[in-house]
């Protein structure tokens, strides 16, 4: 059973229920397979991230400016109060980014990442849908 449960929910059962105090669930209450699953879900999506975090950084040619941009902007424990402290933390990592550069580097971050995420970008995304439904223009022209 107890390697059930580790296959199952990726954890041990010691470790679970510690997961399961910390976050205040009542054991007695009949919703708790129901929260576990909710546990395990959420788990699983922020190791997706994580992962996916870390293989923009590494991989991609602009990863270590975008994983900063990322982090500071939407990451980071310590919430910024605006875009000036956020390029100001920046600075170490990017050099001369004014608040111009900070907006199109962050949009390219983000696409970055839900490329990875999502396997394409929604600019892609928006070109497969002309393919599939053409303007009555562009279908006018193929016919």
């Amino acid at each position: 059973m107890r390697s059930q449960f580790e296959i199952e929910y990726g954890s041990s059962i010691e470790d679970f229920l510690e997961s399961v105090y910390v976050a205040g669930i009542d054991l007695s209450d009949r919703s708790t397979p129901h929260h576990a699953k909710c546990i395990e879900r959420s788990h699983r999506m922020l190791k997706l991230l994580d992962t996916s975090i870390d293989l923009l950084r590494t991989k991609h040619k602009n990863g270590e400016s975008y994983y900063w941009l990322l982090y500071y902007s939407f990451l980071s424990p310590q919430q910024l109060r605006n875009v000036e402290e956020i390029i100001e933390k920046l600075r170490p990592h990017i050099r001369d980014i004014s608040f111009r550069t900070y907006y199109r580097r962050r949009r390219e971050a983000i696409d970055a990442l839900s490329s990875i995420l999502w396997g394409y970008t929604s600019k892609d995304s928006i070109d497969i849908l002309e393919k599939f439904f053409p303007d009555d223009k562009d279908a006018g022209e193929q016919k």
